[in-house]
């Protein structure tokens, strides 16, 4: 039986980086459940005592020995649905979320641009699923994550001899993008993020690509003055472990942006059609035309750190906002928060 009151769940595997959402959701004094799925079970005839759950699972999962997750996190978030749970970024969600090809055919179901791309099962493919890119290409895994696994190849000879050697990495289910390297227009991306289908806000990245991929452009940004200690040599505020591999090595900085409002009709349009109640939609400025290419669909958001100075509020007391009002539940008083939280 379900609990008499509204109760939310938070299913998630990574051990750090929801901190903040329990921490606004401990200071409400919100009754929740934290569900991790990095060991975990489930009976398909029990009931399911969450009305409500947010799916915060990652596809880098595989990155931090729980690449179990991913399959058996679909087929959780598809048990919680059956049983009546409200799931925010469903498995649906969660399947674009673990599909670059997938997203690649969104965009082109929608008539937005996206960087040349082919999809391969086999590395001796790479070499014909490059024809006709202008070069350098990347070799994108469907299954990624914060760029896991993306490999540059700057000349026809180079992946040509990566596919020869089997040095090309196609990812956990064996499936892959060749898709042509965009030159990014200012040195920069943008990430716009999305809530309950209106624009929540957006932010200017700049990643050093020559240094790799392995990047978390929205959860783990820095601003000027800790790129700024990065480079100098000084000690940096960031947390490797909140990160994937080699983060420590890739200089960001970060700046909110306010977005034309083209994009953010094109961006709405792509959650909308892939169901994400909550995410982000990364794209850039070719910079050989000046034209706008979308290129990465995100499920799991973690917002960028110092939000409040970087986009002027708090995501994370939207978040609760948002869950609280769709899940009906219940906020203790103030006097109880720290009494709750002491417990945890």
């Amino acid at each position: 039986m379900r609990t008499p009151e509204p109760r939310l769940g938070i299913v998630y595997e990574h051990p750090q980086w929801f901190a903040p959402l329990f921490a606004e959701l401990d200071r409400r004094a919100v009754s929740y459940d934290r569900i991790d799925l990095s060991e975990h079970r489930f009976d398909p005839a029990s009931a399911a005592p969450w009305s409500i759950a947010l799916n915060r699972l990652s596809p880098s999962a595989y990155m931090r020995g729980h690449g179990q997750t991913i399959v058996y996190g679909r087929e959780f978030l598809r048990f919680l649905e059956w049983r009546g749970v409200d799931v925010v970024n469903d498995a649906t969600a969660f399947a674009m979320e673990t599909s670059k090809a997938s997203q690649l055919l969104l965009l082109e179901e929608l008539g937005l641009r996206a960087p040349r791309a082919r999809i391969i099962n086999h590395a001796r493919e790479a070499l014909a699923g490059a024809e006709g890119h202008e070069f350098p290409v990347i070799v994108k895994p469907n299954i990624g994550g914060s760029g896991a696994g993306i490999q540059r190849f700057d000349t026809r000879e180079q992946l040509a001899q990566a596919a020869e050697t089997g040095a090309i990495d196609l990812g956990i289910d064996r499936t892959a993008l060749v898709q042509e390297f965009v030159p990014a227009r200012g040195g920069h991306i943008v990430r716009v993020e999305v809530l309950d289908n209106r624009f929540l806000y957006a932010i200017k990245v700049y990643p050093n690509f020559d240094v790799g991929f392995n990047l978390c452009p929205a959860d783990i940004c820095q601003t000027d003055a800790e790129a700024r200690n990065m480079t100098d040599g000084s000690s940096s505020s960031l947390d490797a472990d909140l990160c994937p591999v080699d983060l420590p090595k890739v200089a960001l900085k970060v700046e909110g942006h306010t977005p034309p409002e083209a994009v953010i009709r094109d961006v709405l349009a792509i959650t909308r059609r892939a169901g994400i109640d909550l995410g982000g939609v990364e794209y850039l400025v070719n910079d050989r035309d000046g034209e706008i290419y979308y290129y990465d669909i995100n499920v799991l958001s973690n917002f960028v750190s110092d939000a409040v100075s970087v986009v002027g509020f708090d995501p994370y007391v939207a978040l609760v906002d948002y869950l609280v009002e769709r899940g009906r539940l219940a906020q203790g008083a103030s006097e109880r928060v720290a009494a709750r939280a002491g417990t945890r």
